[in-house]
């Protein structure tokens, strides 16, 4: 079972998917010092902090270490040896190691039979039964303990894989309560010699793309060399096989649909940027941090009107679009490639579940970061802006979403409202859009932004807030996702997450973090 990203689904609202285990990546070594302390302090000081029973173990995931020597370790939980679903926490430590606190958002201490009524059988069987695609394949079931909500019991996590009406593959979660048998969540997963060469794409025109070739100069492939060696296939209009795109002038595609090498630059290009974004603005090296290569596939299936991050494969695959309304064009735009691929960072990072509000942050946070990807490459064929897939859409529609006011495309929430997170993800998104919107850029800087005054999905009021700029607000939201949020975190939680962000990187009290607390109020996020 492996994370899948998909880019919409029919209702032309972006989709991230998450699956059940990802890739092997590697962990934190459990000997490395900022993990001992974090297991130290939950041992010790921090046992009133962390909801600590004395049946927990922890699994360390990822350790960020700022200049000043501050340790931040993110640790996955186990209840008598049972993962705990949304049971994770960071551990956070003073430069001189002291404990600083502990993030979660687990309320109390675990205390539970784990002796299940319910079969793994039958709790596969509730499961398919549940389970909203087509084809649907049991495959993994493991016994956990689920923490979301007030009252965590013990569940079975069952893998269900099939493929959803569109053709987009499903590798679904469906959480069965081991007592009830009653399926109380699910969420689909589905983030030699180097030399230069243009690409001429279908949307940024010609840009340089570093490509590998062999030593003669006369055979190329799409592979960049200097970035992790990430690299760009076609499955040729099928599902199954991939194939090596090779040429041998080093020019790539013709800036038109006929030549299949176009959409293949685009992908190339995207790949490229987004490594780049991260490199320089977070420090990140690549998806997982670890400059893990990942690869692009292009002309996926016959007409495919989406595109999809899998963990599984740690790669992107594109549809070439219907071509004619309610399609696409090919779906190898920037700010595509930049969403899709930060589904990838997130899954490695928070891990932000995708249902409820965290599956709403965990879209928009792929919205965000998309936004700022195509921002960062200032490409005056495709300038930066709020607006998702205003390339690959056909008219009448515009874009695929825009974070300036997110309802305007009829569904997405500009406010948040009490059950906001029991709508489709992909829109409830629209409440952290809208929140980075008018954080970075004011309700009056270009294009003007309602406010909320109410509990409503649509934003009405006239209110003012001043932004801090792009730089800033890109930098807080990362800093949260990446040091504070966990599984579970709702918008509340965000809110609370983003302001320490804001306090840590600009001050205590500082104007950008009362500008993060003024945004989250403007949305209804008080």
């Amino acid at each position: 079972m492996t994370p899948r990203f998909a880019l919409r689904r029919l209702s032309l609202a972006l989709a991230a998917l998450v699956g059940l285990s990802g890739t092997a990546l590697a962990a934190p070594d459990a000997s490395h010092p900022a993990v001992q302390r974090a297991l130290q302090h939950l041992g010790g000081g921090a046992m009133g902090l962390a909801s600590v029973s004395l049946d927990d173990s922890y699994v360390a995931k990822d350790v960020v270490v700022d200049a000043d020597g501050t340790e931040h370790v993110r640790l996955d939980r186990l209840y008598k040896g049972l993962p705990v679903i949304a049971g994770d926490l960071i551990v956070r430590s003073e430069p001189g190691g002291q404990l600083h606190g502990v993030i979660q958002t687990l309320q109390r201490p675990l205390a539970l039979n784990t002796t299940p009524s319910l079969s793994a059988d039958r709790a596969a069987a509730r499961a398919l039964k549940g389970f909203k695609h087509l084809n649907g394949q049991v495959g993994e079931r493991r016994l956990v303990v689920y923490a979301r909500g007030d009252v965590p019991h013990l569940a079975w996590d069952v893998a269900v894989e099939g493929v959803q009406r569109d053709g987009t593959p499903s590798q679904a979660r469906l959480i069965v309560h081991a007592d009830s048998g009653k399926v109380v969540d699910q969420w689909d997963t589905v983030h030699t010699k180097a030399y230069v060469g243009t690409g001429k794409t279908l949307y940024s025109g010609d840009v340089v793309l570093n490509t590998k070739g062999n030593k003669a100069g006369t055979k190329f492939e799409l592979k960049d060399l200097t970035r992790g060696k990430q690299y760009t296939v076609t499955m040729n209009n099928g599902t199954g096989v991939e194939s090596v795109i090779t040429d041998t002038d080093n020019i790539w595609g013709t800036n038109l649909k006929t030549n299949p090498q176009s959409a293949a630059a685009d992908a190339q290009y995207g790949m490229a940027v987004t490594w780049d974004y991260y490199l320089n603005v977070h420090g990140r090296k690549g998806v997982d941090g670890a400059g893990t290569p990942a690869r692009s596939r292009v002309h996926y299936a016959s007409a495919y009107n989406n595109a999809f991050w899998s963990d599984g494969c740690y790669c992107m695959t594109y549809g070439d679009g219907s071509g004619s309304y309610p399609g696409f064009n090919p779906l190898v735009s920037l700010d595509v490639a930049g969403h899709e691929m930060t589904h990838g960072v997130t899954s490695r990072t928070a891990g932000l579940i995708y249902s409820g509000e965290s599956g709403g942050l965990n879209e928009a946070t792929s919205d965000i970061f998309g936004s700022m990807v195509e921002y960062y490459a200032a490409n005056a064929n495709d300038a930066g802006d709020y607006l998702i897939g205003e390339e690959i859409s056909i008219a009448p529609r515009a874009y695929l979403r825009t974070m300036i006011q997110p309802s305007a495309d009829g569904s997405s929430s500009d406010c948040w409202y009490s059950g906001v997170g029991n709508i489709d993800v992909h829109y409830s998104s629209g409440v952290a859009n809208h929140f980075f919107f008018l954080l970075a850029e004011g309700t009056t800087n270009g294009v003007p932004s309602k406010t909320c005054t109410s509990g409503t999905r649509v934003a009405t009021g006239t209110g003012t807030v001043a932004g801090i700029g792009r730089a800033k607000a890109e930098k807080i939201w990362y800093r949260a996702l990446t040091t504070k949020f966990t599984s579970g975190t709702t918008f509340a939680n965000a809110r609370t997450h983003t302001i320490a962000a804001a306090n840590e990187l600009y001050g205590t009290g500082s104007a950008e973090s009362n500008a993060v607390a003024a945004a989250w109020s403007a949305v209804n996020r008080n």
